[in-house]
């Protein structure tokens, strides 16, 4: 009797040659089957094949899109620092402790009073839901998945928690009302998102690959909750934010004072013109253009008066310019960085009188001087919009293998 061969089997001839001789040999004949059999490998999975091909474009999407809208400020590799001191996005200790949520919730929303912009669409910024989580598989890629962590709130003194802070982090995390080097922990919409143990584990491992140490062997336990405590103290509810249109506003008119005469600007390294010079320009009634080069969805919350809205992304709207000698100055909140990719696609098109507004937006509001908002429809949506079915799976990063 001869044992069926299924068709999954490589049978070899020598090893059918065994399994006819006798028992013995017929044994032999079976293991040299599943030898041939192991050394072809594993059979194709096209399920797995197909979630890996599905995993690797949303990965190669979503880092053409942080080229495209994120590189600018927290640097090519996402390690940060490329401008107004934007965080590292891949330290190990952030994408282990941050949810694939707490991420896309940063860049939908933004950090409202910052350089940090909502670039939600819902929120006048260019993103789309697919598209924002398309940007955290991009990151997420780049480091651990995330660990559970403890949702009981942690239970600490304030009034110790601060004297612990002003000594250990106040010199980088500043105050309340003031940011320094390094996130402003009491950003509202910051802290609407970032759990106690978010913000202890931070505090023990620190940030690698940032200037942020880990703590865990210089504060005591205790320490380390009160500090927690004294920062969750700053906490209130963030502002509701607005719907706004998803695409940049109409150019409009572009020159302000169109019948005034020119400015007479002395730019320090050529580049820079003083916040005090351009104000003065406007209450002069001084003829000028002034670009503002943040996401939309800022133009929209608060802008120089006349100013339009041409983002660092969306330099195809240069494209109407007038080049009739007009005085064109450019600001963000970065202070320098978005505007000084305007005004050097500005120069690139032949436009010489060009400038970057010195410190931006954020130390123009801080000196009083004006600003304006758009108005809005009157409805608002001050919580996040609901998961995608797209939202990342885990089952994405576990089936698929990692590329070298």
């Amino acid at each position: 009797m001869f044992r069926a061969v299924s068709s999954r089997e490589r049978v070899s001839p020598v090893a059918a040659a065994l399994t006819r001789a006798s028992p013995l040999a017929a044994a032999l004949g079976m293991a040299l089957s599943i030898s041939t059999a192991a050394c072809d490998g594993p059979r194709p999975d096209p399920v797995r094949e197909e979630i890996a091909a599905r995993r690797d474009a949303r990965i190669e999407a979503g880092a053409a899109a942080y080229a495209k809208y994120c590189a600018l400020c927290h640097a090519a590799d996402a390690n940060g620092y490329a401008a107004d001191h934007a965080p590292s996005l891949v330290s190990p200790t952030f994408l282990e402790t941050a949810s694939d949520e707490q991420i896309a919730r940063g860049i939908r929303e933004g950090r409202p009073g910052t350089a940090m912009a909502a670039y939600g669409k819902a929120r006048g910024g260019p993103l789309d839901e697919e598209e924002l989580f398309a940007i955290v598989s991009f990151l997420r890629d780049r480091g651990p998945f995330p660990v559970p962590l403890p949702t009981t709130p942690i239970v600490g003194d304030p009034a110790l928690g601060e004297a612990v802070y002003d000594a250990n982090c106040k010199g980088c995390h500043g105050t309340r009302t003031e940011r320094r080097t390094a996130v402003h922990l009491s950003n509202a919409t910051f802290l609407a998102s970032a759990s106690d143990s978010f913000l202890r584990h931070a505090v023990v491992h620190g940030r690698p690959g940032t200037p942020m140490p880990g703590f865990g062997g210089a504060l005591t336990s205790d320490d380390i909750d009160n500090v927690v405590a004294f920062v969750r103290s700053w906490a209130r509810p963030p502002a509701p934010v607005r719907k706004a249109p998803p695409e940049p506003p109409p150019l409009g008119d572009f020159i302000i004072n169109p019948r005034g005469p020119h400015p007479t600007f002395t730019l320090r390294d050529d580049r820079y013109v003083p916040i005090a010079d351009v104000e003065r320009a406007l209450a002069e009634k001084k003829r000028i253009i002034i670009i503002d080069a943040r996401a939309p969805s800022d133009w929209y919350t608060m802008h120089i008066p006349g100013a339009i809205s041409v983002p660092y992304y969306a330099i195809a709207r240069l494209d109407s310019m007038p080049k009739d000698g007009t005085w064109i100055t450019a600001y963000c909140a970065c202070p320098h960085h978005a505007s000084g990719a305007i005004v050097d696609e500005l120069r690139k098109r032949g436009f010489p009188h060009t400038a970057v507004l010195d410190e931006g937006i954020l130390e123009w509001k801080k000196r009083n001087y004006p600003t304006t908002s758009e108005p809005l429809p009157p409805d608002s949506d001050a919580g996040p919009p609901p998961v995608p079915r797209f939202a990342p799976n885990p089952a994405l990063r576990l089936l698929a293998p990692r590329r070298p």
